[in-house]
């Protein structure tokens, strides 16, 4: 990967996200970061995380891309979305019990209220073991009737802490970011 500055990026704590949450027991409870211009996640799955033995299941690889371009989203976007469609290629085996990254960036193309993103997962050796494109559509916020209002208010106070936080590592200089 990169050599570029790692910024921890923070997340909502209490939720049962089964990629990202901290109230989940048996989720991923990943962790991101911002490197560039790239968002990434660094994990080591394991043995119940496996589709053939000692292989990580594809659902697991399609949740880590789906996950790490909705980070992407948030991040960079700071926006209420769902995912729209994605397409994955599965290019090399996931082993469990190895460090991956996972790394999703936005695609320039996009034209609200579409987000394009793309990710892939890799290995140590930064070999790319699969990647995935994705669309997100951006939803307002008063059309989200099924997200209950607390997760709704600690989104809203994540995505000010994220324009912040770019603002002060210059990122984002303007103070609409």
């Amino acid at each position: 990967m990169p050599d570029h500055e790692r910024v921890e990026i923070p997340k909502l704590q209490g939720h049962t996200c089964f990629a990202c949450g901290t109230a989940n027991p048996i989720g991923l409870n990943l962790c991101f970061y911002r490197s560039g211009d790239a968002i990434c996640s660094d994990v080591t799955l394991k043995n119940y995380h496996e589709g053939w033995e000692n292989m990580a299941h594809g659902g697991i690889i399609s949740t880590l891309l789906d996950e790490v371009m909705s980070w992407t989203v948030i991040y960079f976007r700071r926006v209420f979305f769902v995912t729209r469609k994605m397409e994955v290629k599965y290019i090399k085996p996931v082993l469990v019990g190895v460090p991956l990254t996972v790394r999703g960036r936005l695609l320039r193309e996009s034209k609200a209220p579409l987000i394009g993103v793309r990710a892939e997962v890799l290995d140590e050796k930064g070999h790319v073991l699969s990647r995935a494109t994705g669309e997100f559509v951006e939803v307002p916020v008063e059309r989200l009737s099924a997200v209950p209002d607390g997760l709704k208010r600690d989104m809203m106070e994540l995505f000010s802490r994220l324009g912040e936080a770019g603002r002060r590592d210059g990122r984002c200089p303007s103070a609409d970011c």
